[in-house]
């Protein structure tokens, strides 16, 4: 995967969400690197360097240099704050190709305004000793900030990684953004092993469950009701003959037809209900005067 993510000098984002989390992609993907013998440098704000270091063989704990920031955010006021630590982090390192991993961009976003972050990502590998040679990969959990911050590091980065997936595995779209061409998506389906190397699958087990699973018979969702939906020949036959309501008798349609002379009067038709009562004797009791 690490050849289809980015370049040396590219902005890598891996977007995860409180129901999938990227930090052990992220680590994976360290892993990687440090295997290709490439020093890597991470800048630790959300967990400590121990935890951060679990589950690293030796070779590439030896390859990482880990920058705490989590044990003593305060520490970091007289360098700068955190966009100084994040600054520092490449000043002591050796020449050449560089990877910095920043875990993660959304606590740096919760100490320093978006647009300092965004100058100083851009700032990263453009000095004397790494000049274009930085791959950064920043992890970023895009359900905590809202879609300024996110469109600005969106637009920054040359890669976006979304990390999703099933209960059996995981799945990572892979964004590249092209200036005046349409980007290209890629979708990878992957397991990370303990020892966070990567294992690629085809489809998921999920999906390829789904598409060959055998078809199933058509579930009754009428069964189990308490009442009864349909209607018996004899019910039918008793709503044909129902009267319903408002509906107009043969005799006052006969009369609204037949023209009227000019000269008569206007006359109201009134079709009393079932329960209509009419008192000949008193046609104003109804009133309660």
């Amino acid at each position: 995967m690490l050849q289809l993510l980015a370049s040396r000098g590219d902005l890598v984002l891996l977007r995860d969400s409180v129901e999938w989390e990227g930090r052990s992609l992220l680590k994976a993907l360290i892993r990687e690197i440090a295997l290709k013998g490439e020093q890597v440098h991470v800048l630790g704000c959300e967990v400590s360097e121990e935890a951060f270091r679990e589950g690293f063989d030796s070779n590439t704990n030896r390859r990482l240099v880990y920058h705490d920031v989590f044990r003593d955010p305060q520490g970091c006021a007289g360098i700068g704050g955190p966009l100084g630590a994040l600054r520092a982090c490449l000043r002591g390192a050796d020449p050449g190709p560089c990877t910095l991993a920043v875990d993660s961009l959304s606590w740096l976003l919760l100490h320093a305004p978006c647009s300092a972050l965004c100058q100083a990502l851009r700032a990263l590998g453009r000095g004397r000793v790494h000049p274009g040679q930085v791959r950064v990969l920043g992890l970023l959990h895009e359900d905590v900030h809202g879609p300024g911050p996110l469109g600005a590091l969106g637009s920054l980065a040359q890669v976006e990684v979304t990390v999703g997936g099933s209960a059996d595995c995981a799945v990572a779209r892979v964004l590249r953004p092209k200036p005046r061409h349409r980007p290209t998506e890629q979708t990878h389906w992957f397991s990370i092993l303990p020892d966070f190397s990567l294992q690629f699958h085809r489809e998921s087990s999920l999906e390829a469950q789904l598409q060959h699973r055998p078809p199933s018979t058509t579930a009754d969702v009428l069964a189990g009701l308490t009442f009864n939906i349909h209607l018996s020949e004899k019910e039918k036959e008793a709503r044909d003959t129902l009267a319903l309501p408002f509906h107009f008798s043969s005799e006052k349609q006969q009369s609204l037809l037949r023209p009227a002379p000019a000269s008569s009067a206007s006359q109201i038709f009134y079709e009393p209900d079932a329960e209509d009562y009419l008192d000949q004797e008193d046609p104003d009791d109804d009133l309660d005067v």
